[in-house]
């Protein structure tokens, strides 16, 4: 108790000591971070304050719960499927026959001719989709004894303290205050709550527990069907006088929920929802934890609230005493406080959402879209960053996702007649496709194995490492190597249809030789050789002979263009990923022409519609420039105005369906290459310290 009133004491007041708890550094660390600390004073239902470990985290209004937004408490493990129709079994997807290099190839893809298929087709589109835990709020009774809105507040406000990783929020109610802490655990999926107030006591306000079902959506910004009662199951398994363990059952997912109070309460049962449950306490004071895990949950092992939160604010003074930073408060450019706001806040957002045991979904665990699934192609964007800001040991738990992957994809190649291992595009906590064109014929996901596994080379040069990748490193090589087709006449090996590239808006039935894709395929089996040469293994003559006739980067008019043959380039193509400058952004060199790139990054840049394009385009724009020595651009980049590449208060950021969380993965590992290599314009005065090399 006597650190949480000293939390109250610190966290409620709104002037900040600059203090540094790294003396010995050129950077005051905390100073950096405090100056970004969100303050807020509204309601704003679409946009959560967070707080989380990287494998769970929980949303909250501005109450400190999830009052009047419908914000979701999220784990990496909680997945839900619903029941397959009796009328159809998995077992008889088909997929469908594609023929257009030449090979008969069976592809992941609905035959929309075939009722039986597509209704197999939207079951496993849908199935399975990430779950929302509960929602956890306050129930708020006025003077007259109905029910408060959100209206009925007065005077909020809230603070989350990224130091410390605990939200302070603040508000009235009839004229009497509300104190509210909340946290998350550092290991634990749990929240720490402490609240305070006049009218707790008189039961005014009490805590409630909902539990919801799963859905089918495509995007939920609010998780969960909270509309059914019957199609799922809230079992009380134990209960005292102030905790209670409940088990959860939506068709085949199980998990446990268990609430702890550490002050006197009572737990009752909503009188018309079987699934809800309210924490009512016994004085103006109420502090407890509730825990979610897919095990048993022993009551008398949990953590308190006050025990929870000093490990919070123990872990986040750690995370940011850790690893890289950088202070551009020296810049004589106005702009330098917005680019720093958003690192900051991107660096705890990350943190929050994308450093656990899974690739992350576009959203992170913010809300779910794509059904909450994670895309292979786009685990650079969310992670790289890790390893560049040398916090490489928070990407290592995800990346384990290639090991546990490598058989299915080594069967997956098999089936479609190639060696080595093909990855899939878009799948949920275990390897099976969501049917669909893009999913199946998407490629330039396939080196992203080899690009991570010389990334931790770099960082860690030892027989360890090599040993660590190298099934992986060799078998993904295997693929890149069988999947270009061989023209006789001219001896090239060319990338040919079907294929869907990085910017998905060209026909998968014409592409060839897509100039991203290309120089990423040269990439990886490049590497792939030097980790051969690395180990002492003989050189594979398969990759050996692909690298050196593999097919030119298209060019026309002096200028690099999407895909070899493309027509109407600037008019017609002119909009979403521009990967084309990918090849000298996120990639190091692989034989470009400069004169030629540098052109095309010009063109690029007066000609796109940044308007329909995608939050990780703009640092890898940035990126492209800043390594062609154009600073300024690169620093125009990542400020960009395009209502594609915005922050908004609590540092969530547009791009796609928002929240987009590539938008903050490759902002941080943008920034983290600009600053090792000195790439900021001369009167940013960019003070930098403890970056990665890049590849």
């Amino acid at each position: 108790m006597r650190f949480i009133n000293a939390i109250i004491l610190a966290l409620l007041s709104l002037t900040l000591n600059a203090c540094s708890d790294n003396s010995t550094s050129k950077i005051n660390r905390r100073e950096v971070v405090e100056r970004h600390i969100v303050k807020t004073e509204v309601f704003d239902p679409n946009s959560p304050a967070q707080v989380g470990n990287g494998e769970f985290a929980f949303g909250v209004d501005i109450t400190g719960l999830q009052t009047f937004a419908k914000f979701n408490t999220m784990s990496n493990w909680a997945w839900h499927s619903s029941p397959i129709p009796g009328d159809l079994k998995l077992e008889d997807f088909k997929g469908k026959d594609l023929t257009d290099s030449g090979r008969k190839i069976n592809y992941p893809i609905i035959d929309q001719s075939d009722i039986t298929q597509r209704r197999l087709g939207a079951y496993l589109s849908a199935n399975p989709h990430r779950l929302n835990l509960a929602r956890i709020g306050f129930e708020i009774k006025k003077s007259d004894g109905s029910l408060a809105h959100v209206e009925d507040l007065k005077n909020t406000r809230q603070k989350v303290d990224i130091w410390s990783g605990i939200i302070t929020s603040r508000f009235e109610i009839d004229g009497n205050f509300v104190e509210v802490l909340t946290a998350v655990h550092p290991k634990l999926n749990m929240i720490a709550v402490y609240a305070r107030s006049p009218i707790l006591r008189d039961a005014k306000i009490n805590v409630f527990i909902e539990f919801p079902y799963g859905d089918e959506k495509y995007y939920a910004f609010n998780v969960g069907n909270f509309n059914t009662q019957n199609s799922h199951q809230t079992n009380l398994i134990s209960a005292k006088s102030n905790s209670a363990l409940f088990k959860r059952t939506l068709d085949d997912t199980e998990f446990y929920t268990a609430i702890n109070c550490s002050t006197k309460a009572h737990i009752v049962k909503d009188q018309t929802n079987k699934h809800k449950f309210h924490i009512i306490p016994d004085s103006d004071v109420l502090e407890f934890v509730c825990q979610f895990s897919k095990d048993y949950i022993p009551l008398a092992d949990m953590p308190n609230a006050e025990e929870t939160m000093q490990s919070s604010k123990s872990d986040w003074r750690n995370f940011w005493l850790s690893g890289a930073a950088i202070d551009f408060s020296n810049s004589k450019d106005a702009r330098w406080r917005e680019l720093e706001r958003r690192v900051v806040l991107s660096q705890y957002l990350m943190r929050v959402n994308e450093s656990g045991s899974l690739p992350p979904q576009e959203s992170g665990l913010v809300c779910n879209t794509w059904f909450g699934r994670f895309h292979f192609e786009m685990i650079p964007y969310h992670i790289l960053h890790y390893a560049l800001w040398d916090r490489f040991s928070m990407a290592e738990k995800c990346l384990q996702i290639y090991k546990k992957f490598l058989p299915t994809s080594i069967e997956r190649a098999k089936k479609q007649g190639y060696d080595g291992a093909r990855y899939p595009k878009c799948v949920a906590d275990f390897d099976r496709e969501w049917p669909h064109p893009i999913h199946a014929t998407l490629i330039w996901q396939q080196p992203h194995p080899i690009y991570f596994a010389e990334t931790e080379y770099i960082l860690n040069p030892s027989k360890q490492t090599l040993d660590k990748w190298k099934d992986i490193v060799f078998a993904s090589a295997d693929f890149l190597a069988s999947l270009p087709v061989l023209d006789k006449q001219s001896g090239k090996y060319n990338l040919v249809a079907p294929l869907y590239i990085v910017s998905e808006n060209t026909s998968m039935h014409k592409t060839r030789n897509p100039t991203f894709e290309l120089a990423y395929w040269r990439y990886g089996l490049s590497t792939a050789l030097k980790w051969q040469q690395r180990l002492g293994l003989k050189q594979n003559k398969k990759w050996k002979t692909v690298l050196d006739n593999l097919a030119p980067l298209p060019i026309q008019d002096g200028l690099y263009v999407t895909h070899e043959g493309i027509e109407n380039m600037w008019t017609k193509y002119n909009f979403e990923h521009p990967a084309l400058v990918g090849i000298y952004a996120f990639l190091p060199d692989t034989g470009i022409d400069m004169k030629v790139f540098k052109n095309t990054l010009a063109k690029v840049s007066q000609n796109w519609d940044f308007n329909r394009t995608w939050g990780w385009d703009f640092p890898t724009l940035a990126l492209a420039a800043a390594r062609s020595g154009d600073s300024k651009a690169a620093v125009d980049f990542l400020l960009h105005s395009s209502k594609g590449f915005q922050f908004d208060s609590h540092g969530l950021a547009t791009g796609g369906p928002f929240p987009y969380m590539p938008s903050n993965g490759s902002l941080l590992a943008a920034v983290a290459i600009m600053a090792k290599g000195e790439m900021f314009p001369k009167d940013w005065q960019v003070k930098s310290e403890g970056f990665n090399p890049y590849q």
